[in-house]
């Protein structure tokens, strides 16, 4: 009797794939005489039985040809056609399908594209696939309709759950260094093994990823976020070497310094363990990142005080400007990368607002600051609790509550999460009579502070009265005076107890 694999493919497969694409494409490709497979990852997810995505469809014959006649018969408008490459895509009724002609390709050692690419046959084309599971090829017309091709052992790979290349992996890998991250996150994402002789390519070639584009390394990387163990991703990353070729930053906080009895813990594990504890709270990659950068600046802030122990002062506010760094190498968008850089700068202050005594004014900042990204810095900031010791996480949770509970009643009391001063600038300059300048923002501070601070309501009335009672005041203080207070405002806006640490972890 054949193993589970083996029955779901003989039983099932070929009837799974054939309801995934419309007929008139086997039909086409019958009447031209091309031999038409599906092949990789659709093959590979309905015989591990998970969600299967797209259609890839290897040709053996012009793709492009097939495509745009299938285009015209489906009535698909503006079909995505590559003749250079021999590909194209198509976004039928069913589902997205690729096509891309059967080939063999071979590589310059400065370039991931290949510089030569011949039609081929379907097994010339399933040698250059980057792993044996991604190399299997089902028959969907002719002679060859409803027979699996498994030419190097992927059945068995997949049974075992392995990942190796179907041919020497230093080839695999030097030809195309993006393989080394799709190995990363297919071990993550299928919960797979990589293969001793593949891993330690890996790590021999791992140099060569630095002729991969950027935009390529980044998306390999936010596919690994996403997947359901990140943290496994980026264990292996730092593991084979990869990760101190993309973000270096990275594996600079790993290790443990120790001066006496004072120990700090390791901020790399730490911080691996803090992204996955996000990633079981939110599928959003960008807070999942930010959970492995929050604490990116500590190596480069750490301090020794015979007193105290060590010491981070500050290191948020330095982690915000290499997670921006790092952003842009990643090439997040604009959006993404405010996003990524609020959360790290900001990822201490729900922490901090934790400690009893802290005013509705001290929360209001908060709200303020974080904006519609509250949520997730609150999920980012309870993921940083890994402490073992059951009675902090109870009480920082406890805390936690009590202060979300206070956030909402000032939410309900405030409108705090939509804050905006009532008394827009244009208005500030027609009322005083003055230009744009130092004194109009000035003002608006005060505005906002007395709303904050609980001085005055926040409504346009009440703004505009307080504006009325201030604004002589204002307009006669020296101009050096209300330079440093527009200063003194930003530092306190910023800076809500940036001293805080969490207790150690045998703290009662």
């Amino acid at each position: 009797m054949g193993s589970r694999i083996e029955l779901f493919a003989t039983s099932n497969l070929f009837t799974s794939i054939l309801k995934c694409i419309p007929a008139e494409i086997v039909q086409l490709a019958n009447s031209l005489n091309f031999e038409l497979y599906a092949v990789g990852g659709c093959i590979r997810d309905r015989l591990l039985q998970k969600n299967a995505g797209d259609i890839d469809l290897a040709v053996v014959g012009d793709a492009t040809i097939l495509a745009e006649q299938a285009a015209k018969i489906l009535n698909i408008p503006n079909p995505i056609i590559y003749s250079r490459f021999g590909t194209a895509l198509l976004q039928t009724h069913i589902g997205k399908i690729e096509f891309a002609s059967a080939r063999k390709e071979s590589y310059s050692s400065d370039s991931r594209n290949p510089n030569t690419t011949q039609v081929s046959s379907i097994e010339e084309d399933l040698q250059r696939r980057d792993f044996t599971v991604n190399a299997l090829a089902l028959g969907l017309n002719g002679k060859r309709a409803g027979e699996l091709l498994d030419l190097f052992g992927g059945l068995n790979d997949l049974e075992r759950k392995i990942l190796r290349t179907p041919l020497d992996p230093d080839v695999t890998f030097s030809d195309d260094p993006l393989r080394m991250l799709r190995a990363i996150r297919f071990a993550a994402e299928l919960e797979f093994e990589i293969e001793n002789s593949t891993s330690q390519s890996i790590s021999r070639n791992a140099h060569r990823i630095k002729i991969v584009a950027r935009e390529r390394i980044g998306d390999e990387f936010f596919k690994m976020l996403s997947g359901k163990m990140p943290s496994r991703a980026m264990n292996l990353m730092v593991e084979l070497g990869l990760m101190e070729l993309i973000i270096p930053e990275v594996t600079a906080m790993g290790g443990v310094e120790q001066v006496g009895r004072h120990a700090h813990k390791d901020v790399l594990v730490h911080s691996i363990k803090v992204m996955q504890n996000v990633a079981d709270a939110t599928t959003e990659p960008i807070v999942r990142l930010a959970g492995l950068l929050h604490d990116i600046g500590k190596p480069r802030t750490k301090r020794f005080d015979p007193v105290i122990g060590w010491s981070f002062h500050g290191h948020e506010a330095l982690g915000a400007r290499m997670a921006n760094s790092i952003g842009k190498r990643l090439c997040l968008g604009k959006e993404n990368l405010h996003l990524l850089v609020q959360l790290v700068r900001l990822h201490m202050r729900p922490v901090n607002l934790t400690d009893e005594g802290v005013t509705d004014s001290a929360i209001r900042r908060l709200m303020v600051e974080a904006g519609d990204a509250l949520q997730e810095q609150l999920i980012l900031c309870r993921a940083d609790i890994t402490t073992a010791n059951p009675k902090l996480v109870s009480r920082y949770l406890a805390n936690f509550e009590e202060m979300e509970q206070r956030m909402g009643d000032v939410t309900a009391q405030d409108k705090m999460r939509n804050f905006q001063s009532p008394i827009r600038g244009e208005e500030i300059m027609e009322i005083c009579s003055l230009p744009a300048g130092p004194l109009v923002g000035a003002l608006k501070g005060r505005i906002e502070d007395a709303i904050l601070d609980g001085v005055i309501s926040f409504d346009y009335e009440a703004a505009k009265n307080y504006l009325l009672e201030i604004k002589d005041r204002v307009l006669n203080t020296d101009p050096k005076q209300l330079a440093e207070e527009i200063k003194t405002r930003s530092r306190m806006r910023k800076n809500v107890g940036n001293d805080f640490q969490f207790p150690e972890e045998n703290s009662a």
